[in-house]
């Protein structure tokens, strides 16, 4: 098994946090894996993004020109990385901010209202793990308890009230692609 992920947005929509994430739950998996953020000099506002491979072999390179999948959470990124799909591949996008939704028929195009959801769950904050939830719902690369061990290794100690929180967010991204 080998994934090839581009995870974009705009800087503060913790697009570099779900990729780390991501990446710190595969190698608790005992998975080979890059992550590698990409972001301009603006704290927030600016575009930012993450390569994470995940692999069960050996990765030859963190440099890719084509994803087998993209999670898109702005238009921007969405102009830029749409066609850098692989055909079969997978995008995932929530449409909140978005003008013009995809239109490859090529790949699996799914939408996932996380901006609303985070809303329903009256935290903002919760929402790069609702994302997170919602590509590991469409595509189960590391098990939930995985990440939740992952998190609570990552997460500083006076922080893991925020626990609870973090994996109702990452259940809702789940339930919102089944």
């Amino acid at each position: 098994m080998k994934e090839e992920i581009i995870m974009a947005g705009f800087g503060g929509q913790g697009v570099l946090s779900m990729g780390k994430i991501l990446a710190y739950a595969a190698l608790n998996n005992d998975m080979e894996v890059t992550w590698m953020p990409s972001y301009g000099p603006e704290q927030r506002g600016g575009t930012a993004n993450v390569t994470v491979i995940l692999s069960d072999g050996r990765i030859s390179s963190p440099v890719l020109s084509s994803y087998d999948t993209a999670v898109i959470l702005n238009q921007q990124s969405l102009d830029k990385f749409e066609s850098r799909v692989k055909p079969g591949g997978t995008l995932i996008y929530d449409p909140y901010g978005i003008h013009r939704k995809p239109t490859r028929t090529d790949i699996n195009v799914i939408e996932v209202k996380a901006m609303e959801e985070s809303f329903n769950m009256s935290n903002a904050k919760t929402y790069n793990m609702i994302v997170l939830g919602a590509l590991l719902g469409v595509k189960p690369m590391v098990p939930l308890e995985t990440v939740m061990s992952t998190l609570k290794k990552v997460i500083p100690e006076r922080h893991h009230d925020l626990l609870d929180l973090n994996r109702e967010a990452l259940t809702r991204g789940i339930a919102l692609t089944q």
